[in-house]
């Protein structure tokens, strides 16, 4: 278990992106979703923050109306695939074609120059790398919340969360329902103390 992301990934993988230059950055994974993403935009809102949401196609055509919220609120988008597939048991055919199912579907609500792509589960082979980073900024993280985990609790989460953060952080939680649970109790928590203790965010 880890909250931190071992330098040795990072290293293995140096066209990813792992960190900021200087500010903390927001990432949420696996919405839109109603509920779970409306109280993420309304926490950020309260903030005034922004954020980056990698987004999975299939929940973009489920919950436009959640999707369009986001953008209208000014946050950012990228892409986490249509199905969400492991890139580590998938073909790499099927996986770039799942990536671009997902931009078409992005893509009839959202256009922006730079194209952003977060790998499922963070786990995606060296062929789809090169097939997708002529195309995509792929985008990795640095502290890794854990607010998926059921057998974490909320407490545990909001404390390991805030110990693996740096100054340059990419931050991943998730607006997913299972994640609902600790990422709710974490949320305010983690961005009222960071705020407390001088940090910025992009």
């Amino acid at each position: 278990m880890f909250y931190k992301t071992p330098k040795l990934l990072q290293a293995i993988y140096p066209k990813l992106i792992w960190k900021t230059a200087e500010s903390i950055q927001l990432t949420f994974d696996d919405g839109p979703i109603p509920e779970v993403t409306e109280f993420v935009l309304d926490t950020l809102a309260k903030f005034n923050l922004k954020a980056t949401f990698f987004c999975i196609g299939d929940n973009v055509r489920k919950y436009p109306e959640v999707f369009l919220k986001a953008i209208e609120e000014g946050h950012k988008i990228g892409n986490h695939s249509m199905h969400h597939l492991n890139g580590w048991k998938t073909s790499t055919s099927a996986y770039v074609k799942d990536v671009y199912d997902c931009q078409q579907e992005i893509e009839k609500l959202y256009h922006s120059k730079k194209k952003l792509f977060r790998p499922p589960y963070g786990r995606i082979t060296r062929a789809q790398i090169e097939e997708l980073i002529p195309h995509y900024e792929i985008m990795m993280w640095g502290t890794l919340s854990q607010d998926y985990d059921k057998n974490i609790s909320p407490e545990k989460c909001l404390k390991g969360t805030l110990k693996a953060t740096r100054s340059n952080s990419i931050v991943l939680f998730h607006d997913s329902l299972k994640a609902k649970k600790n990422m709710s109790y974490i949320l305010p928590k983690y961005l009222e103390s960071l705020l407390n203790e001088g940090y910025t965010f992009e």
